[in-house]
């Protein structure tokens, strides 16, 4: 089966998905950001996750020129293994399962957690990750948003990432909203917005606000299609699977990570310079605590 296919496929969803009805709309993202479990579960089971009914799914496959809805699913299979767990049959997990409810729990969620982030590292985003450096150092500033649980990860990219990147802004500020802080934007600001399912209201207007003002959009989310009314420049996508009911952010935290760790290495010797100066700022001031002697 030719390996190219299954891009191909995906591809094209997201090409079309905004011109669907509402329920292929829904079964066609759920195939984009869930390919691996696409191509491992039956027909039924991907109906009950993508909440639309199996005619749905025939009718999608039908749509996209396959002959059966086993064939349309055939080239998703190729990808299963990747879906393997990061930690597998780890001793040490079995070992907690074993040790009670707590431990089962407690191996579970680890298991997860390790798994999530091999699933985000491993998607093929490297030439993204490149452009989105590119178009973070060209830009004159570079707004950065989100709310909810998001918020802490815009805040520790924010936190580490201005020393590589002066030119990032955490908004809103002051307790405005993002659309206020970004009155004065221009079309050679860039805004970086986060948000995952459910996707906050207030960021994706601010990203429609920013893109109405000429801004390059960055989304960081959990799928790489979050709205029909957002063209973003880039998005960056992390699994956020979790074995408890709200989002695990271990992806998310290692995709940002990743970036700060590029953006770092192209700010050189000035980057590091920050570094330095930021942290001797902190020293001076008492920011740490430390034991006194005695």
């Amino acid at each position: 089966m030719d390996p190219t296919l299954r891009p191909k496929i995906i591809a094209s969803l997201k090409g079309e998905i905004a011109h669907l009805a509402p329920q292929m709309r829904r079964a066609a993202k759920y195939v984009i950001d869930n390919p691996l479990e696409f191509g491992l579960d039956p027909i039924r089971e991907t109906a009950r996750k993508a909440h639309v009914s199996t005619y749905t799914l025939v009718k999608m496959a039908k749509n996209m020129g396959f002959e059966s809805y086993e064939a349309f699913r055939g080239p998703f299979r190729n990808s299963l293994l990747a879906n393997s767990s990061a930690a597998g049959n780890a001793d040490w997990l079995n070992d907690f399962r074993a040790s009670g409810s707590t431990g089962s729990v407690y191996a579970d969620a680890a298991d997860n957690a390790l798994s999530t982030v091999q699933r985000t590292l491993q998607k093929p985003q490297l030439v993204e990750l490149e452009r989105v450096v590119d178009t973070l150092l060209t830009a004159e500033t570079v707004y950065l948003t989100a709310v909810r649980a998001s918020y802490a990860m815009a805040y520790f990219f924010h936190y580490v990432g201005r020393m590589a990147l002066p030119s990032l802004e955490l908004i809103p500020r002051h307790m405005n909203s993002a659309i206020d802080d970004l009155n004065d934007a221009t079309a050679n600001d860039v805004l970086i917005a986060i948000s995952i399912t459910p996707y906050s209201r207030e960021t994706i207007e601010a990203s429609a606000h920013a893109q109405s003002k000429g801004l390059k959009l960055i989304l960081i989310s959990d799928s790489e299609v979050v709205s029909p009314d957002l063209a973003p420049e880039h998005t960056l996508v992390a699994s956020v699977l979790s074995s408890h009911h709200f989002a695990c952010y271990s992806g998310m935290t290692a995709l940002i990570e990743t970036l700060i760790a590029l953006l770092m290495d192209r700010g050189g010797q000035d980057a590091r310079d920050r570094i330095t100066s930021y942290e001797t700022l902190r020293r001076e001031n008492n920011a740490y605590w430390f034991a006194k002697k005695t």
